[in-house]
């Protein structure tokens, strides 16, 4: 699903929401949750699941073409944890 097509959904599902109101929703929730991880923060939306930020340390690797080892810096990454409740439907449908 595309951010566009989220706003229509949200749009078609509040009578009287319009299309510029629901779009500055999105904008402002997808921005809250981007500042909340960029200051280290766990984001925790109950009945979709957590999302946090994770420290990966520097690694040796090899590059798979060339065979030469190459340092990896360590990085920051965002890690998604599902909840229960969303996690049960996906794994009926197995």
């Amino acid at each position: 699903m595309l951010k566009g097509e989220l706003i229509e959904r949200i749009c078609g599902e509040i009578d009287g929401l319009g299309k510029k109101d629901a779009s500055q929703a999105v904008d402002l929730l997808l921005a809250t949750i981007a500042e909340g991880l960029t200051a280290g923060r766990r984001i925790e939306i109950r009945g979709f699941g957590s999302l946090g930020v994770r420290r990966r340390r520097p690694k040796v690797a090899k590059n798979p073409k060339t065979g030469a080892m190459m340092d990896i810096p360590a990085r920051t990454s965002v890690h998604f944890t599902m909840s229960k409740s969303l996690k049960q439907p996906l794994i009926k449908k197995r």
